[in-house]
């Protein structure tokens, strides 16, 4: 659906839509200059729990009406919402700290005002999934964010075993009370694969701890919950070539259907093994008319 005509906002005033804000996630000097100016002009600030971004106003020294959304009350806001941007009102969402809708109340309030043909902008900012990504020391080219696990242990396995072969750096966040026993689940499911905890992001006690699983697990057992909030970073499997008969298997179903050229090269980047290796094969079965 296309955006609704509006009249053009006054001079030095927002065009009228919902501004997705990011905030600072520990230290209040890292916001933006444009978010400070959008939340000092926007008709509303939409917010989690206005004591906590009433604090970081007054820190700043903006004055805006504060309107609680969060998913208590979400329902019953998002149509008085939306008839305030019908009415031609800016409005700013942010979320306690960091970027909203990453692990926070938001998305189905962008769906509908969306729906509805308002403008909605985003503000890029601060974010703990990405501060702790590269505090990490893990490889960042390729990542999945997973958010928060499942508290209950079976649950976590489940949801372990479903992510455990995605073959990228895994991101999660984490309780502290829950952190030893996820960390022991991990190592139970994922292997010896290096991680980092990363906690406290931006503030006057932020730390990294770097190891394997099993030793992570090991060391937060000992010492107890540590304090702050925590994003949890893991490395990705180790690539593992497969079998004989799984490589002939690739192989044969690749001929099937492309060249030997092109066969090879699908499978070289499916299993990570030598080109070389993948092409002497194909040659074998293509000789003994197996493909």
């Amino acid at each position: 659906m296309t955006d609704k005509k509006k009249a053009p906002a006054p001079r030095g005033a927002l065009t009228p839509g919902l501004y997705v804000t990011a905030t600072p996630i520990g230290n209040a000097g890292d916001i933006s200059l444009r978010a400070l100016d959008v939340l000092a002009k926007a008709d509303a600030v939409l917010c989690e729990d206005t004591r906590v971004t009433g604090g970081l106003m007054q820190i700043h020294g903006l004055k805006v009406q504060l309107l609680p959304y969060h998913e208590h009350n979400a329902a019953e806001m998002r149509p008085r919402i939306l008839a305030r941007l019908a009415r031609g009102e800016a409005l700013a969402l942010v979320s306690d700290a960091g970027m909203p809708l990453i692990s926070d109340p938001g998305y189905k309030l962008v769906c509908a005002v969306q729906e509805e043909g308002h403008a909605v902008t985003c503000l890029p900012g601060a974010s703990s999934v990405l501060a702790g990504l590269v505090l990490s020391g893990l490889p960042s080219d390729r990542f999945f964010f997973s958010g928060f696990l499942p508290p209950k242990e079976a649950a976590r396995r489940t949801v372990l075993e479903e992510l455990k072969n995605i073959p990228a750096t895994l991101i999660f966040l984490e309780s502290p009370r829950r952190l030893a026993a996820c960390l022991k689940d991990m190592a139970d499911v994922f292997g010896p694969r290096e991680a980092a905890v990363t906690r406290e992001l931006t503030k006057k006690f932020e730390e990294v701890r770097r190891a394997g699983l099993a030793e992570l697990a090991a060391h937060y057992e000992e010492a107890g919950a540590p304090k702050g909030e925590i994003v949890l970073v893991v490395g990705p499997p180790d690539k593992i070539g497969p079998e004989a008969g799984d490589l002939d298997t690739l192989l044969a179903s690749a001929m099937d259907e492309l060249s030997l050229k092109e066969a090879v090269k699908e499978v070289t980047e499916m299993t990570g093994l030598p080109r070389k290796e993948v092409y002497r094969r194909a040659l074998e079965l293509k000789e003994s008319g197996r493909e």
